[in-house]
Formats: C-alpha cells, sequence, structure tokens
C-alpha cells in the first residue's frame, strides 16, 4: 500500500465528504485521517491521508472524484506522503539554518537539503561537513536584479519544491518571488504584524514590549506581510537590552520555523485570502 494525501478545496456544497469517501471506498483505499474546515464565508477546505493499492496512480482518484463533484471551483491535488526537496538561503546568521541541516541529518526534517545559497561565505564550513552543496552568491556590486537572476540559476537544477529563509537577510523583489509562488518560507524575529522590516528587536526595545516572538508566514510581495503559519512568544522585561532580546529569540525562531515547516512538508496548511488553514 502507498500512502497519500488528498487536498480539496472550494465553496461549500452538501455531500462533498460523502463523494470523496465513496471514491476512496470504490477504489479499495483506506482513509486513515481526515480533517475538513468551513470559513464563514462558505469555502471548504479537506485533508485527507490515505492509503492505496500499489498500482493506482492518484490521478484515477482525481479523475474519479471529477465525475461526481464537477464544480470546477472546487480543486483537488494528490501528494504522495514524501519529503519534499528544499533549498535554503542564508545570511550570516547560523541558528535557523542549523537547527534543520541538525534535523536533516538525523532524519527528522521531512525534506531533503538539496542545497545552502548565500550571499556570505560564512557559513559554508560548516555546511559543507555535511556533504550538503553550498553557494556563495555575493550582492556586492550586483543591482538586486542581477544578484537575484544568479541565485535563480544556482537553485534551478535542484527543482525545489520550497524555498527557506534561514534568516535570510535581503529583501526579495516580486519578480524574484513569483518564481516561486507560495513556496517560499521565511522566519521573522518579531511577532508580526508588529515590528516589521529591519532591527525588529531593536524596534521592541525602544517601544519596552514585555514579550518578543517570532513569525515564521510564507513570502509575498509586500514586506513580511505574507500568509502567517505559525507563531510564539516569549516574556522578557525592562532588564532586557535589545542586544539580550536578540540573544533570546534566537531560540523562538528557530522553534517557530521548524514548527511552520513541519507543518507545510506535511501539506497540512492552505492560503485563503492572506490566511492559513490549517488541518
Amino acid at each position: 500500500m502507498t500512502k497519500h494525501i488528498l487536498l480539496m478545496e472550494g465553496p461549500d456544497a452538501k455531500g462533498l465528504i460523502y463523494h470523496v469517501t465513496k471514491v476512496l471506498f470504490e477504489n479499495t483505499c483506506n482513509v486513515f485521517k481526515q480533517d475538513e474546515y468551513v470559513t464563514p464565508s462558505g469555502w471548504f477546505f479537506m485533508r485527507t491521508e490515505f492509503e492505496s493499492p500499489l498500482d493506482l496512480p492518484a490521478e484515477k482518484i482525481i479523475s474519479d472524484l471529477r465525475k461526481v463533484i464537477p464544480n470546477p471551483e472546487i480543486h483537488f491535488r494528490t501528494n504522495p506522503k514524501v519529503k519534499k526537496d528544499i533549498v535554503i538561503l542564508c545570511t550570516k546568521e547560523h541558528h535557523c539554518l542549523s537547527d534543520l541541516i541538525t534535523r536533516f541529518h538525523f532524519n527528522e526534517l521531512s525534506a531533503n537539503i538539496k542545497a545552502v545559497i548565500s550571499n556570505y561565505d560564512i557559513l559554508e564550513p560548516y555546511v559543507s561537513k555535511f556533504g550538503i552543496p553550498f553557494h556563495t552568491i555575493s550582492h556586492e556590486g550586483l543591482s538586486r536584479e542581477a544578484h537575484e537572476m544568479a541565485i535563480s540559476e544556482a537553485i534551478a537544477p535542484y527543482n525545489p519544491e520550497f524555498l527557506v529563509l534561514a534568516k535570510y537577510m535581503r529583501i526579495l523583489t516580486p519578480s524574484f518571488v513569483s518564481q516561486f509562488p507560495d513556496r517560499i518560507v521565511n522566519i521573522h524575529h518579531s511577532f508580526l504584524p508588529a515590528f516589521i522590516g529591519a532591527n525588529p528587536y531593536r524596534q521592541a526595545y525602544d517601544r519596552g514590549v514585555k514579550i518578543i516572538g517570532a513569525t515564521a508566514h510564507f513570502v509575498n510581495n509586500d514586506l513580511d506581510d505574507g500568509p502567517i503559519i505559525a507563531q510564539d512568544v516569549k516574556k522578557v522585561d525592562h532588564r532586557f537590552t535589545a542586544k539580550d532580546m536578540s540573544r533570546e529569540g534566537k531560540d523562538v525562531e528557530r522553534t517557530v520555523l521548524t514548527k511552520a515547516l513541519k507543518l507545510v512538508f506535511n501539506d497540512q496548511v492552505f492560503i485563503h485570502e492572506n490566511r492559513t488553514v490549517i488541518l
């Protein structure tokens, strides 16, 4: 038996769950987990984990579903329950990158790290110890567009399903983002929507906050405004300097990014109207 994940979304209607489970039953599939959600505006989401005979193509399930649920506004896709291929972008900070590489090394990350790309070579010795290709693409002397073109050329041979920005401290242009729609995950060191942009810990310190946080989100064309996947916070007080907050915040950044990627790689995240639905 082969494990699959069926994802479905569209306008709510009577009988949707019945039709899906009936089609799976008729194809001798076994459903072992299912979650649904309907928004207040009537948009339906469903995630179904099932096992199928080894010789049953996923396309057959989609074809059968289209016969009983012909509404073109309802979208289906099936993903075999396997690891995703990713490329990581970073700058100088190691904490998020090293956490992901360690999890990958010990088979605790539902992804294959195909390569790491950075605009500095500082982290290359560490990454190379794990046999992961490392590409240094300096931004010095290049326009933002030229730099991103070089990055795109380095990414292309790996054909990743997702890009992960593990403290990649450069703003991506709409042209670059459009190459990977809803496929770039970023970790931002604040509890968005507070303190967007650069130096959020300094902003938090200046504001005298009593909690600091981190946010993992999909990247879109607006700075730090993409659909939020996961967040967490940590208490601080007046004794914390901006440097203290930054140091303490690194732990939150690691855990939030790991949590978000686990959800994304397990096909649990839907995007709807700049929000996420997580099943």
